[in-house]
């Protein structure tokens, strides 16, 4: 049944702002509370007992489960009140007790793209950016102004540094500890989180590695072998791997590992230190 043929339906113990805009056929629970300055898209679904307050937007069809916040003051003591926002894309999953909070200046916002999995008690700080089709396991906790790419999956009960930058498709085991940025199309795992390879399954999955009869995939290995397991330093080995006539994801993962190691930023995260014998 498409939105159109449905009904808003609000339950009597909600508190819903008059100014609040609600999309056709969206359905808020028992005790929710929704702010003047919120707009829920066509078929949103709204939990018991979720809180979304302050500036936020979301798209259509997303499904806040219980207990869920979004929209509060960012955890920031640099926050004075300005009237900053929360985007959030279409077909989005905030499970229980997910807390996102709104960034902390002026003009400026927290994003989510579309198709996002945010499990239980997972905690997104302000001014984050995530993609399309990120996953998010349960108790992470994500820093303000981290940036999550497209397909990343992360692992629950970790933590991930403010200002890190993970990279598409790439995979984050659970309980790790992530200070730097992750590399797309990495596994990382370990406290310290360290690079551990590439995310073959991830790849696979995504078609990417059947791309153009597996010449991408070769050439990806390629480059990352001469970048992660030979003895030069990164930024000679990305000068090196700039030589070749790189295909789309070896590109990408050089762009993104050439921004890492530049001003601003925190660097990527380290392949394992070799053990001595």
């Amino acid at each position: 049944m498409t939105p159109s043929a449905l009904q808003t339906r609000v339950h009597p113990t909600a508190i819903v702002d008059p100014r609040a805009q609600l999309g056709v056929g969206v359905e808020i629970g028992p005790y929710a509370i929704i702010g003047p300055e919120v707009s829920l898209g066509d078929g949103s679904s709204i939990g018991p007992h979720v809180v979304i307050e302050g500036r936020v937007t979301m798209g259509s069809r997303n499904r806040v489960f219980p207990g869920a916040c979004i929209g509060l003051e960012p955890q920031d003591l640099k926050y004075s009140g300005a009237p900053t926002e929360v985007v959030m894309g279409d077909d989005n999953s905030i499970r229980e007790c997910v807390t996102i909070n709104r960034a902390t200046h002026e003009g400026e916002r927290t994003q989510l793209g579309s198709g996002n999995l945010l499990m239980a008690y997972s905690h997104l700080g302000h001014n984050c950016l995530l993609g399309d089709r990120v996953v998010i396991a349960n108790s992470v906790a994500v820093a303000g102004h981290v940036h999550i790419d497209d397909r990343a999956v992360i692992g629950g009960v970790l933590g991930i540094h403010q200002f890190v930058h993970i990279g598409r498709l790439a995979m984050v085991g659970g309980m790790s500890r992530i200070d730097r940025d992750v590399p797309p199309f990495s596994i990382v795992e370990g406290h310290p989180g360290r690079v551990r390879g590439l995310n073959r399954i991830g790849l696979r999955r995504s078609g990417l590695a059947q791309a153009d009869g597996g010449a991408q995939m070769r050439q990806l290995q390629q480059v990352w072998t001469l970048l992660y397991k030979g003895d030069r330093v990164l930024a000679d080995a990305l000068r090196e791997a700039r030589e070749l006539d790189l295909l789309p994801p070896a590109a990408h993962l050089c762009e993104f590992l050439e921004a890492s190691i530049g001003p601003g930023r925190r660097g990527p995260l380290p392949p394992p230190v070799a053990q001595s014998r």
